[in-house]
């Protein structure tokens, strides 16, 4: 039974106050009654959350929380006290953020990026606005046009930093948005480039031709739509693809080279026409 975390338990007994749950070694914990599932019976298994309450007790709960021990959350800050920072976990209790695992002073309303550690000092689940120390480049867990789980964590000059498979360190560059990007966004995204030293440069869309395909396809609908001419071409301003097509100027030339070598479009001073 691990705490801060989903585990799957086997109903022993209902009482009063709710159902125990237990694992494998004979541990086990309590699900208030407000939590047990409709016709759940001794036997079932169950998956449930597992936390401490205010008195460091372990209990479980059927609610999903915004996450887990060994994760990065995006979560709002509850209250501010002397002690540190309470954010809104998505169950019964708060999250706690000590000052000292703090980047900058949180404030409550606000809303942050955070990791999730379980503190064996205390016994509880804890969170860091500290996000670079939990992020490791150094051993890679992924290749070049590899699908990644995206969160946003940061905007820069150049774009926007992200946490590839909630381990990694990533980029997105601006120009490689087709819309701005905020902070604790999650996206499904692609490693566009592994850099020599372990940097990774991320895409919102696939790489290569498997991203022509379907942005060929969404051109030539938007051509049917739009009584088969669009007003784009290759001196069009990038900011207006992005906007207007939603994809970068990059993709949308292979995309609209595509067609035109399917013979399925002409390509005018003025734009493009679709081929009856």
């Amino acid at each position: 039974m691990e705490i801060g975390r989903s585990n799957t338990l086997e109903l022993l007994r209902i009482t009063s106050v709710g159902a125990f749950l237990g694992d494998a070694e004979g541990n086990d914990v309590l699900l208030p009654t407000k939590w047990i599932p409709e016709g759940a019976a001794i036997g079932d298994h169950l998956e449930v959350f597992v936390y401490t309450d205010s008195e460091d007790r372990p209990i479980a709960t059927t609610l999903t929380p915004n996450a887990c021990v060994n994760e990065f959350g995006f979560m709002r800050v509850n209250q501010v006290n002397d002690v540190g920072a309470f954010l809104d976990w998505g169950i019964e209790k708060d999250l706690f953020v000590p000052f000292r695992e703090q980047r900058l002073k949180m404030e409550e309303g606000r809303s942050y990026v955070v990791y999730l550690y379980f503190d064996i000092a205390t016994g509880r689940v804890a969170a860091s606005n500290r996000t670079a120390r939990f992020l490791d480049n150094e051993t890679l867990t992924v290749n070049e046009g590899d699908a990644v789980d995206l969160l946003v964590f940061a905007r820069t000059d150049l774009g926007y930093k992200v946490i590839v498979n909630n381990i990694h360190s990533g980029i997105i560059y601006g120009n490689e948005s087709i819309r701005p990007l905020n902070v604790g966004e999650k996206h499904s995204g692609y490693v566009r480039k592994v850099r020599e030293d372990n940097k990774l440069d991320i895409s919102l869309q696939p790489i290569g031709y498997a991203a022509v395909e379907p942005n060929s396809q969404h051109v030539l609908d938007l051509l049917k739509a739009n009584k088969g001419f669009l007003p784009y071409t290759d001196r069009t301003d990038p900011d207006i693809i992005r906007d207007r097509l939603g994809m970068s100027k990059k993709v949308f030339k292979k995309a609209v080279g595509l067609l035109y070598r399917e013979r399925r479009i002409l390509i005018e001073d003025t734009g493009l026409r679709l081929v009856k």
